[in-house]
């Protein structure tokens, strides 16, 4: 029993020792990068998808499936931004 209120007590070493990370206040640009190239390929796979669609290019109908993985990726996209930014 001495173990364990050994090993959860507080003590004034704890207090001092301070956080284990740093502050980092730059902002996140990798994922504002992402975000911003997933919305606008998301964007143009969704406009191209309802332009082929529309006009029977290809002549399959996988034409809106695509269009559906387009919508989640600007979807995605729209997330990241809310996260990153907002």
């Amino acid at each position: 029993m001495a173990y364990v209120d050994h090993a959860f007590s507080i003590s004034d070493e704890d207090m001092m020792i301070g956080t284990a990370y740093t502050v980092n206040n730059r902002p996140p640009v990798k994922e504002i990068a992402l975000a911003v190239a997933l919305l606008v390929f998301g964007a143009l796979g969704i406009v191209s998808g309802f332009f082929m669609a529309y006009n029977l290019v290809g002549g399959d109908r996988g034409h809106g499936a695509i269009s559906i993985i387009f919508v989640a990726n600007f979807l995605l996209a729209w997330h990241f931004i809310d996260e990153n930014l907002g």
